[in-house]
């Protein structure tokens, strides 16, 4: 092959980061390009993303058009949530490509979804082609990273991190799931029947860590609280007033010999700068060596998926068949010189 050919599955504020950051690197291109909303279908897809060079690639709303077309890998970007991607993530492989999500629940499936993370793998090793679930957290951020930090220690006793950061990059989906805009009671509601579920993920990153270290865990439980806005905010794709939501403060915890051993903490909002919050990435692992890291701002949750998705397109490729994690694929990097000299 001359270049990596990429479909993107889902243009909404990732798939079209996905598509802008393709456009400005050497040996990979986007060659379909596929969505549900009526006002892109038809469109050529740098009428959307600006890009040149995308002139031709024109979008569908049919996936199975999309699919048909010859390509290495799709890069799917619909829903954070197994039970919406688990058939689309099927087609793609069934089609003979590599998947790659962004989908949070797929980072690691085998905490919270294992039927589905087991269909997903014997269909990827029955096609010959691998998938992987990533994004800047989870997949990055509150597991990978950490797991990184802990190969230079002897010793591990606990292990504490704290993302802060601002949602406001981020699009609908994410929007409602944070119950962003909402009054305190409709956010207890929306806890209440499911609608609002906080960050996507933390089973997974918790999952994912232990398994990485051979930890076995007693139980992981979780905690979620609205952060009640005191001033007005305004992002690109909701508005708060003061007393309404604009976002929540998450915690996941798991215990492992009766004890505390990876504790988790999310306070996510838009505009946080609206009332003075800095953003950051915080970890700390009291263990042989202690080790303390500190990141300010953020590392920026909108550019870093979509980059992160990327990124590990060649180390997809290069994986053996089946359903993978950030934890079994090599370190992610970016890749500043022509993709095809990625790959094997």
């Amino acid at each position: 092959m001359e270049k990596i050919r990429v479909i993107l599955w889902g243009l909404g504020s990732m798939g079209t980061l996905a598509a802008k950051i393709i456009a400005e690197k050497e040996g990979i291109e986007v060659v379909g390009a596929v969505d549900t909303d009526p006002g892109k279908i038809g469109r050529a897809l740098s009428e959307i993303t600006g890009c040149a060079g995308q002139e031709k690639i024109i979008v569908t709303g049919s996936e199975d058009e999309a699919l048909a077309g010859d390509a290495d890998a799709a890069l799917l970007a619909v829903s954070s949530f197994v039970r919406d991607t688990t058939e689309p993530l099927k087609k793609i492989i069934r089609s003979g490509k590599n998947a790659i999500t962004i989908a949070e629940e797929w980072a690691y499936p085998w905490q919270a979804a294992p039927v589905e993370a087991g269909e997903i793998d014997r269909a990827a090793r029955a096609s010959g082609v691998t998938a992987l679930g990533t994004g800047v957290n989870p997949g990055f951020v509150l597991d990978t990273l950490i797991i990184a930090l802990t190969g230079a220690c002897a010793d591990v006793r606990k292990i504490t991190a704290r993302r802060v950061n601002d949602l406001s990059p981020f699009g609908h989906t994410v929007m409602e799931t944070q119950g962003v805009g909402r009054s305190p009671e409709e956010f207890s509601r929306g806890l209440a029947d499911g609608s609002i579920v906080g960050h996507i993920g933390f089973r997974q990153s918790v999952g994912m860590i232990a398994a990485s270290l051979g930890v076995r865990l007693d139980e992981v439980t979780e905690s979620i609280e609205p952060i009640i806005s005191r001033t007005r905010r305004k992002s690109p794709r909701a508005a708060v007033e003061p007393g309404q939501v604009a976002g929540c403060s998450h915690r996941a915890e798991g215990r492992a010999g009766g004890r505390p051993f990876i504790v988790l903490e999310h306070p996510q909002q838009i505009c946080p700068e609206a009332e003075g919050i800095e953003t950051g990435d915080f970890i700390t692992i009291e263990g042989t060596p202690d080790i303390n890291v500190a990141i300010t701002p953020e590392i920026p949750g909108g550019t870093a998926t979509a980059a992160l998705a990327v990124n590990m397109i060649p180390c997809v490729l290069n994986a053996p068949p089946g359903l993978v994690t950030m934890a079994e694929l090599p370190v992610p990097a970016a890749r500043l010189s022509d993709f095809m000299q990625f790959l094997k």
